[in-house]
């Protein structure tokens, strides 16, 4: 794929993934003959890490965070647990945006195979 459409595709990607993955996920893009218009299809299916916080914060002891990015198992836990008592949704704030970007890398590892 030309140098241009990887640089465009990873800014489109960059701030749905980890940082310290975009040197392999360029690689990545570089060897492959994935389109443009399949890319920007898979973005629309990534999770956007800003909502993800903001579900968080505001209705997190629900579960509802772990939910919106696919981990259903830690959602029911938090769900029953009310948050872990308040502990887990806490601790959750700060690692929600991480486990969101990380389960997008995964999605987007899995398309590029």
């Amino acid at each position: 794929m030309e140098s241009d459409k990887v640089n465009h595709m990873l800014m489109m990607l960059s701030s749905k993934i980890p940082a310290g993955s975009i040197p392999s996920v360029r690689t990545r893009l570089e060897n492959t003959d994935i389109s443009e218009s399949e890319i920007l299809a898979l973005q629309s299916q990534m999770k956007d890490p800003l909502l993800s916080i903001l579900l968080s914060i505001f209705i997190g002891t629900l579960g509802v965070d772990r939910f919106y990015i696919g981990d259903v198992g830690l959602g029911i836990g938090k769900l029953l647990t009310g948050g872990g008592c308040g502990i887990w949704w806490l601790i959750d704030i700060f690692l929600i945006t991480d486990a969101t970007k990380q389960k997008n890398l995964e999605q987007l590892s899995y398309y590029l195979r």
